[in-house]
């Protein structure tokens, strides 16, 4: 099999909607973005000068891109695509409102497909299962992935960063939503998971250090075996 260059991050987010417009008023409204209308009613979701997601008509949900190439659809609604990577271990710290983390709720099976199409690394911390890349000799976790439940469907699963996770939890209701995953302390710090009016489910991470919260300053220097 040819060496495959590790994917360090996303390239993009993206959310097809049959509400577009509503969607990314109560986005705005939750995560402080600055919503800029496009051709076709599309709609995209700024943070100061970086783009956290563009919201499109349609019924797919949230698709992640991640960096790679060639560019080619991946399992569970994900792509990879060239370019620069936004958004990763990286990439910026994430302001309140970007993207801060993503976990994906599945089966063991899914780890030997990213292991292969992505060239990460597994390692297992408590009970979750971390996807790291590789950059100067420093392994860091790019992803994660944890059993589908009751609360969660299976799929892939987008943090934003938020001031204060209590606070949005109320400010979600307060704008129709309701709280899928009640403010917990995870692997990752302060969390809890919000499903919008128009349908689809977001995780809120409480002032995230960087990329994956409290995971951002746990680096795997040397190598770490990949699971077969």
């Amino acid at each position: 099999m040819p060496q495959v260059n590790p994917a360090r991050g996303l390239r993009r987010i993206e959310l097809s909607t049959d509400a577009p417009e509503a969607t990314a008023d109560f986005y705005s409204q939750l995560l402080g973005w600055s919503v800029l209308a496009e051709p076709d009613d599309v709609f995209g979701g700024w943070v100061g000068d970086r783009l956290a997601v563009h919201i499109s008509p349609g019924e797919g949900g949230w698709r992640l891109v991640f960096g790679g190439t060639p560019a080619r659809p991946l399992h569970h609604g994900a792509a990879a695509d060239r370019g620069r990577v936004l958004h990763g271990p990286w990439a910026p710290e994430p302001r309140p409102g970007e993207p801060c983390w993503v976990e994906l709720a599945g089966e063991a099976d899914a780890d030997d497909h990213y292991t292969a199409e992505l060239g990460w690394h597994v390692r297992e911390v408590d009970t979750t299962t971390l996807y790291e890349a590789e950059l100067d000799a420093a392994r860091r976790a790019v992803a994660g992935r944890c059993a589908a439940d009751g609360d969660l469907a299976a799929g892939w699963l987008v943090y934003f960063s938020v001031p204060d996770v209590a606070a949005a939890a109320a400010i979600a209701v307060e704008l129709g939503g309701s709280v899928v995953v009640a403010p917990h302390t995870a692997h990752t710090g302060l969390a809890a998971a919000i499903a919008a009016p128009a349908g689809g489910v977001v995780g809120v991470l409480q002032a995230p250090a960087g990329w994956g919260g409290s995971l951002a300053t746990t680096t795997t220097a040397g190598p770490v075996e990949a699971m077969p």
